[in-house]
């Protein structure tokens, strides 16, 4: 009786592993130019104001915020409203202006949005206001949440 020897193909079932690094380098390159990093750790407590009509900024490169609050204290306490721009707290009203001109020369198309807390002294947006128009930073929104 004769045996049969089944013949077995020469190739490898294998997974191609040549172009491997290309395609790694490539999702990591596109991960490092489309992800956003967190650029401000927030000072202050921000609760949105609700409103009906908004409109979303689709350049948010040309945005610079600021966020008026209570301050965040140690124990979830809150302190007196303050003002932040970028991470830090501002102390002098005065120095608002001078840090969002230095801004608009950087990008003159510069949109400043206020992020500012329902219960906020109106005096103090009053002032923030102020300076931006002595800043010459004429283009500003409000940060709003959707009404329901």
């Amino acid at each position: 009786m004769a045996h049969f020897k089944k013949k077995q193909a020469g190739t490898k079932q294998g997974v191609p592993t040549s172009a491997m690094p290309d395609v790694v380098f490539m999702l990591l390159i596109f991960f490092m130019v489309t992800t956003v990093l967190r650029e401000v750790e927030l000072q202050v407590q921000v609760n949105y104001a609700a409103a009906e009509n908004i409109e979303k900024i689709e350049q948010k490169r040309l945005v610079s915020y600021i966020y008026i609050g209570p301050e965040r204290l140690s124990g979830n306490r809150l302190g007196e409203t303050r003002v932040q721009i970028d991470d830090a707290l501002i102390d002098d009203m005065g120095s608002i202006r001078t840090i969002m001109y230095d801004k608009l020369m950087e990008e003159p198309r510069l949109i400043v949005s206020l992020r500012v807390d329902e219960d906020s002294e109106f005096g103090i947006i009053t002032d923030v206001q102020q300076e931006l128009r002595h800043a010459g930073t004429l283009r500003i929104n409000y940060s709003t949440r959707r009404e329901i």
